[in-house]
């Protein structure tokens, strides 16, 4: 099996959509196993900007990660449907073994 991390900041934008819900959607319209939206308290990226949504003042948005996991050849070919649409973000995949008790 195969885990995919898409990195994007919250407030991105697809259209008039928050990003995180199109991807989202987008896995789910293409079977994907399961996928989770987390929400990051802290984070930075490239331009080595600390961000800290939580913070009195602070105008930084929050960090975002969207984790899926399915079978290797279903993940590829979700990412480059995705990448078709949208070139933004950071994303990273790496192998994963499923634990059954």
């Amino acid at each position: 099996m195969l885990q995919a991390q898409i990195f994007i900041d919250k407030d991105d934008m697809y259209g008039t959509r928050p990003l995180y819900e199109y991807i989202m959607q987008l896995l789910m319209n293409n079977n994907v196993k399961g996928a989770t939206v987390y929400r990051g308290v802290m984070g930075f990226g490239v331009n080595q900007r600390m961000k800290r949504p939580d913070e009195i003042f602070s105008f930084d948005e929050p960090p975002m990660m969207i984790t899926l996991i399915d079978e290797d050849d279903k993940v590829r070919e979700v990412l480059k449907l995705l990448r078709s649409t949208y070139k933004g973000g950071f994303i990273i995949t790496h192998h994963v073994d499923q634990f059954e008790a």
